[in-house]
């Protein structure tokens, strides 16, 4: 049976074939940089060593510089960017050029608890912001063979910090995925895959019961991507 189509109607069809290659080919590049970045994941999880702890020796805090520096150079201190960036109705200090955040809410990604943040001597310790790879573990894990200014901006780096709440940073302390992970499942996947970002990014290693605990979350998770 042969059809014959009006040029109107010919034209419609050229414009939905178009339409339908040009959406193939979009998806099709969406899932190849999606799986480039789950397979720089993986890749970045076998490159990085695996030993024993170091001793803890020489470690202290002012081995990563000045607490909270101003590395980016934007006038605000580390823990107020963290704060601006993670908080959401922030208010800001008069005269602080938008930098010493007075209060706000946070999401809190370990629980998923809504806290109410309120700068003042009693309450600004409901949020604290925590190094996902603390510095301790990092010390024993590699950071002792950084210089000073390398472990400045490590410590300093948005992708090893997280706003978060404050009873749980302290239950943390210098944990690894071996020893602690966060309480809401939902989100442990994206923590350990920051947590190797940071340990790529820095040249730190895994011990072996670290490196088993990561690699059994992200296999419930194919399609968790590498944090930058």
């Amino acid at each position: 049976m042969h059809m014959t189509f009006r040029p109107t109607q010919r034209a419609a069809i050229a414009l939905l074939l178009t339409l339908l290659v040009v959406t193939g080919a979009s998806i099709s590049a969406s899932v190849a940089t999606t799986s480039l970045t789950v397979s720089a994941l993986n890749q970045a999880i076998e490159k990085i060593p695996v030993k024993g702890r170091a001793p803890k020796t020489g470690y202290s805090r002012a081995q990563f510089g000045q607490a909270w520096a101003d590395v980016n150079r934007n006038g605000c201190d580390t823990r107020n960017d963290i704060l601006a960036r993670d908080l959401t109705g922030i208010t800001f200090k008069s005269g602080t050029h938008n930098c010493v955040v007075l209060s706000g809410f946070l999401v809190d990604p370990y629980s998923g608890d809504l806290i109410h943040f309120l700068r003042g001597q009693s309450t600004s310790s409901l949020v604290q912001i925590d190094h996902v790879v603390s510095l301790s573990n990092a010390w024993q894990t590699g950071a002792f063979k950084l210089s000073l200014e390398e472990r400045t901006l490590m410590a300093n780096d948005p992708l090893n910090l997280l706003a978060v709440k404050g009873s749980l940073n302290s239950q943390k302390s210098d944990g690894d995925a071996a020893t602690w992970l966060p309480p809401s499942k939902a989100y442990r996947c994206s923590f350990v895959a920051r947590q190797v970002a940071v340990k790529s990014r820095y040249k730190l290693w895994f011990t072996k019961a670290e490196k088993a605990v990561i690699v059994s979350i992200l296999s419930k998770c194919p399609n968790q991507l590498l944090p930058n």
